[in-house]
């Protein structure tokens, strides 16, 4: 068998498909800032004819969406729609979510719930605080996870050959920029037990972080966010150790209720 069709288990990769998925990636990406056609040409080097063919196809099912004009294109609402599905149908997410309710009304904090992606975070659900703004939170977004609480949460259950050379993007000036930096800080988090984020992704904001480990390594984890101006020793202890407990609830309910249920990679 030839090496292109070994891909995926024996099955060669539909290109058509592979195509599509990797136009609705760079839109998503985009966020706020539309396409033109000749950029998404360019971006994925195929012609501008096969483009505008692939971008009319997506427009007509909804997950393309484009302006009055026809010249700017966008993510459409079937993403938003297929998004909110797999959200529903997690049963992960499904399992935390009235944890995480009861972790923000213990603590009075925002609390997130994400799951690692290559070497990104994606938030999956999340209870805000009423305190401060909403910074880098919604649900769906997508961080570099050498950056927060949640993410050096998971890099920390994985062995030091996953993470990527280097250097990294700096979101902050606290955020780590070389493998070694980031690799020191690991090897504390899993002497501690836990990932503290201090204003590494976020400038005033402080993140506890806690890996879920009903799958091995942990895909999930769970964060507390805390402005900096309201955290004292006593609130980082009992954010510590609300935290802890929450975990464990999470993990003992998440794995008495795999029985019967998909077991997802």
């Amino acid at each position: 068998m030839p090496e292109q069709e070994q891909q995926g288990r024996g099955v060669r990769e539909v290109k058509s498909a592979a195509r599509t998925v990797e136009l609705l990636d760079v839109l998503a990406a985009r966020g706020d800032r539309p396409a033109r056609l000749q950029e998404l040409a360019d971006e994925l080097a195929v012609p501008r004819s096969s483009m505008y063919a692939l971008l009319q196809t997506l427009i007509a099912r909804g997950w393309v969406r484009t302006d009055v004009t026809g010249s700017l294109y966008g993510i459409g609402i079937h993403a938003l729609l297929t998004g909110t599905s797999y959200l529903d149908t997690d049963p992960h997410v499904r399992t935390a979510r009235p944890y995480l309710d009861e972790a923000s009304e213990a603590l009075g904090e925002t609390i997130h719930l994400g799951r690692l992606d290559g070497f990104d975070v994606a938030y999956l659900a999340t209870r805000e605080s009423h305190e401060y703004l909403r910074t880098i939170s919604r649900v769906g977004r997508r961080l570099p996870a050498h950056v927060g609480a949640l993410g050096k949460a998971l890099l920390a259950e994985r062995p030091a050959e996953y993470l990527p050379p280097g250097p990294y993007d700096r979101a902050t000036e606290n955020s780590h920029s070389t493998r070694e930096s980031l690799a020191a800080d690991l090897e504390r988090i899993r002497a501690r037990g836990h990932s503290v984020d201090r204003e590494e992704g976020v400038p005033g904001i402080v993140g506890f972080g806690f890996a879920l480990r009903y799958a091995a390594p942990a895909h999930d984890a769970i964060s507390c966010s805390v402005p900096v101006a309201r955290l004292t020793p006593e609130h980082e202890e009992r954010i510590v150790a609300v935290m802890r407990e929450i975990r464990t609830k999470i993990e003992t309910a998440a794995l008495r209720g795999t029985s019967g249920t998909a077991n997802w990679r």
